[in-house]
């Protein structure tokens, strides 16, 4: 993020996300949880960057992780926070609180405007995705097939 545009720290809580709205480029988003970092994340980070200028980051709360995945995260939102903001790609990491309702990610995906909805071949939100890309003039694209590893499945492992 170059230094003459807006000043916004890396980690961003939900209450400064219009600060996000303002900048004046072609955001990039991507959501997830991002619990056990891997190549498959960096990989995709990395494609998602490619396609515009700032790489947005909507962070999955402890809670989602415990619900959605039927585990404890390996590591707490703001340490997955925290290891994100440090990776040069990335520009603003939005810590989320849980939330329960599609319409709630759409108003987060409103005030930010994206220019690209960045997902995963095989993105099971994808059809979503795309519904509110389209009432906000964006593009959901694909920016890297799925990979074979899944943090999910070796997060026991690494708690062992």
């Amino acid at each position: 993020m170059e230094e003459n545009t807006v000043s916004l720290k890396k980690i961003v809580e939900l209450s400064h996300i219009n600060d996000i709205s303002s900048l004046p480029s072609k955001k990039v988003l991507v959501g997830g949880c991002f619990d056990i970092l891997h190549f498959g994340h960096i990989s995709f980070l990395v494609n998602a960057k490619k396609k515009g200028d700032l790489l947005v980051i909507l962070l999955e709360s402890d809670e989602y992780i415990k619900k959605s995945k039927r585990r404890e995260p390996f590591h707490s939102q703001d340490e997955r926070a925290m290891i994100l903001s440090h990776l040069d790609v990335v520009d603003v990491v939005v810590k989320l609180p849980l939330l329960t309702e599609n319409s709630e990610y759409f108003e987060l995906v409103k005030k930010i405007k994206p220019f690209i909805i960045a997902v995963t071949d095989g993105d099971s939100k994808v059809e979503l995705k795309q519904e509110q890309a389209c009432k906000l003039d964006a593009k959901v694209e694909v920016v890297i097939s799925q990979l074979p590893f899944s943090s999910s499945k070796y997060a026991s492992f690494f708690r062992d």
